[in-house]
């Protein structure tokens, strides 16, 4: 994979992660597909690798990820869920030609067709969206507390509780800002 190019935020559940290659939505957007070749790499990563990726479908794969954050965050605060948004993830997820397999480790893994097109693996993620917005899942939708990032994640936490899309990340910086703000606070003249 090219170093020049944004690290990918890879979490457990697909399409949720997919909707993280676009993030800090409302600060200074980061873009982690921001080529074909780009989309080519996250969807190897994600064990979905596809011959050869176009502009076109490209195109497609953030159409399909702004539905499904448009979607999962309409989920996630108990909103009606956008009918543009539905339509994207509908007709991905049927014009995908995938098909769910199980390895000899028990562990399940998508095939995609012998001419693996974007299409398919754009079809398989469609799916997961759904899967995940109707609750076929044990765990809730929740939204980034960072004010700059806002993105969907899938909390599977005990407590179903998290905060943070990414520990590593939003939450870390999070903490970061309260302590120098304690810090800033407690600076007072010593007595």
């Amino acid at each position: 994979m090219r170093t020049e190019f944004p690290e990918f935020r890879l979490g457990s559940v697909l399409a949720t992660s997919f909707t993280a290659t676009l993030t800090e939505r409302r600060g200074d957007a980061v873009e982690r597909i921001p080529t074909p070749h780009r989309l080519a790499d996250w969807l190897a990563v994600n064990g979905l690798t596809v011959d050869s990726c176009t502009t076109v479908q490209l195109d497609l794969a953030r159409e399909l990820r702004e539905a499904v954050h448009a979607a999962a965050t309409a989920a996630a605060t108990q909103d009606a869920l956008p009918a543009d948004a539905v339509q994207v993830i509908n007709d991905r997820s049927t014009q995908g030609r995938a098909a769910a397999v199980l390895t000899p480790e028990g562990e399940r893994r998508w095939r995609l067709g012998s001419d693996s097109g974007v299409e398919d693996a754009l079809g398989v993620i469609a799916a997961d969206a759904i899967s995940v917005i109707a609750g076929e899942r044990d765990g809730r939708l929740a939204l980034c507390a960072s004010p700059t990032c806002r993105a969907a994640f899938f909390d599977t936490s005990r407590s179903r509780t998290r905060k943070w899309c990414d520990m590593n990340t939003c939450g870390n910086r999070q903490k970061k800002a309260r302590f120098h703000a304690n810090q800033r606070q407690g600076s007072g003249p010593a007595e």
